[in-house]
């Protein structure tokens, strides 16, 4: 294993990597700041991420504990990337960006890309897994994040090399045969990973790989010779602004599908002309799920729709109005993922196989597509705009589903927070509590069979992967403790307690007060956990399914707000939100439901 001080790779300084004098000039002898600029910006990220990421190792090595915020060495590397930054660089030169914008934009890439990669490998921001690992196990990660480290570090050296020199026509055969290398370093220092964070080497060295073509984007203004999987130089389609538009994925690409082997297809609505690009509300189609044999075969004879996204529309009422007269959000960028697996969203492509039917569950893999191409054309948009450019960490995002869509918004939040490095999104799940019925029949029951079956196990966050976690309380209690780095970071749970569809689908076998009773239990349970919040409206005279497409209830009050301002309030007003429960005529309209057991609005 390698100590954390051999990691810490000298970089050649900016003066020699720059030539002697530190800037180039053409045949007149004027001096060319920007090229001096375009290669110093991107060898300033690397040392950046080097040195940041070895601090974050040293913290756990010698703390046990991630490191505090104003830890010393991390601010030090930050320091040092952008005084190289304002050394080398003048306004102009990288695009359209100001050198402060430039040295703001690299600062983030290095302390989001080592924060994510670290967060990988010890259990997220809060270090979840180290903790608890034995000292073998702490080895096991600790080689893990070394070579990662190291991986990353040299293939940046590589591709800022052959950029600059012009040729890299070798530049892919140098990656794989260095991702291969830290694959099978992990896997002889640590053949146990999956089992601390889900992860095996390749998939872990995989993951890493991805963030090298995101830092090749965000550090070089011209990549057209290094073909990315990341970034302004693969955004596949130019959408018009203020209308939808269908995306068909190309499944060879991706790896994506349908569950009846048809390709994946989304919307796109880029906010309208005028209005910012980086306001998005991402929303995830409901459906149902199927989970046997029988019921899998009956749905795709019954209802083939469900199989396919070719042929799905987006929604336009409550959260997702296009009138800005019914939603504050009518002219943010949105972005509708069709349901097409049966598998709420965390297929992680494979196919199952039942003696009726084989059905592809790519849920997850076909959301982390449309997301990840749409985050590129945006990317490519934003740059070629006056201003700061594309940064992640100034999107707002409001990333939610419906149903079976609100499963997929529990199991993929820490995706978009932790791997996209957006960090001021809130998800909002809508009637997809995924409450347990304690029984083996149930979510947590089935969790246990179908993580694994569906290849959703390295789709969960490395501190949550066990069967329990497919259950909606266990989530929030797990993911509690890396919320609120920023304001907007919370877990918005929606729902109304009469809904018949929700109770059926967690195999409450349609008995409202068990069902309304575990609900009221788990709120009390978990409402004071840091960044979790709840709005249930209160109807009870009638089943509601989906609360945030109900343009009565989207402008109706609970406990003094309305759902409308409420999820304003969660974007512009996060640290005032409060939850809104009220305690209504539950118990005296559904004989057998109890009161609350703690205090809730009248």
């Amino acid at each position: 294993m390698r100590k954390i001080e051999q990691l810490i790779l000298v970089p050649l300084s900016i003066a020699f990597a720059l030539g002697a004098v530190g800037c180039s000039s053409d045949d007149s002898g004027v001096v060319n700041t920007q090229a001096t600029c375009l290669r110093a910006a991107p060898e300033s990220l690397r040392t950046c991420i080097n040195e940041f990421s070895a601090a974050i190792a040293a913290c756990y090595l010698d703390t046990d504990a991630p490191c505090a915020t104003n830890h010393a060495a991390l601010g030090a590397a930050l320091n040092k990337l952008e005084g190289d930054v304002v050394a080398s660089c003048s306004d102009g030169d990288f695009g359209l960006l100001a050198r402060d914008a430039l040295a703001s934009r690299l600062s983030n890439s290095c302390s989001s890309e080592a924060s994510s990669l670290a967060w990988r490998t010890f259990g997220g921001p809060q270090g979840a897994v180290w903790p608890e690992a034995s000292s073998d196990e702490k080895a096991c990660l600790d080689a893990a994040h070394s070579s990662a480290m190291a991986l990353v570090d040299d293939t940046l050296g590589a591709i800022n090399n052959c950029l600059d020199n012009g040729d890299c026509s070798n530049i892919e055969t140098e990656r794989q045969t260095m991702a291969q290398a830290a694959t099978d370093e992990i896997s002889g220092a640590c053949d146990a990973l999956s089992e601390l964070i889900a992860l095996d080497p390749a998939l872990y060295v995989d993951r890493a790989a991805a963030q090298i073509d995101c830092v090749t984007a965000t550090a070089h203004q011209d990549t057209g010779s290094v073909a990315l999987s990341c970034g302004p130089s693969n955004a596949e389609f130019d959408p018009p602004r203020g209308e939808y538009m269908q995306v068909v994925v190309d499944g060879d690409k991706w790896g994506t599908m349908c569950g009846d082997g048809s390709p994946f297809a989304f919307q796109i609505r880029l906010a309208p002309e005028g209005e910012p690009l980086d306001r998005i509300i991402i929303g995830l189609q409901g459906g149902g799920v199927c989970l046997f044999g029988s019921d899998c075969s009956s749905r795709f004879e019954n209802n083939p729709e469900l199989f396919m996204a070719t042929d799905d529309e987006p929604l336009g009422v409550g959260i997702a109005s296009n009138d800005p007269e019914e939603s504050p959000f009518a002219n943010w960028t949105k972005i509708y993922l069709p349901y097409c697996n049966q598998d709420v969203f965390t297929g992680g492509g494979v196919t199952e196989e039942f003696d009726e039917i084989d059905v592809p569950r790519f849920g997850g893999v076909n959301l982390r597509a449309a997301i990840q191409m749409s985050r590129d054309v945006i990317w490519k948009l934003m740059d070629a705009e006056e201003g700061p450019g594309f940064r992640p960490d100034e999107i707002i995002a409001l990333f939610g589903g419906w149903s079976a869509g609100g499963y997929g918004a529990l199991y993929n939040y820490h995706w978009l927070i932790d791997d996209l490095q957006w960090p001021r999104t809130a998800a909002f799940p809508d009637a997809g509590g995924a409450l347990d019925n304690g029984s083996d029949l149930g979510v947590r029951g089935l969790g246990l069979v179908k993580i694994p079956a569906w290849g959703t196990l390295p789709n969960l966050p490395p501190y949550c992967f066990a069967g329990e976690c497919a259950v909606g309380p266990v989530i929030y209690e797990a993911i509690s403790p890396r919320l609120r780095q920023v304001p907007e970071q919370q877990m918005l749970i929606l729902s109304n307690p009469l809904d018949d569809t929700q109770l059926n689908d967690a195999f409450f076998q349609n008995d409202r007060p068990f069902w309304i009773n575990t609900m009221r239990q788990s709120y009390c349970d978990t409402r004071d956990l840091n960044g979790i919040k709840y709005y249930y409206t209160s109807v009870s005279d009638e089943s509601v399914h989906v609360v945030s497409l109900s343009q009565e209830l989207y402008e109706g009050e609970v406990d003094g707000e309305t759902m409308r301002d409420w999820f304003l309030r969660a974007v512009t007003e996060p640290d005032t939100l409060q939850s809104r429960v009220e305690e209504a005529d539950f118990v005296d309209a559904i004989p057998g439901v109890e009161p609350y057991p703690c205090e809730v609005a009248p």
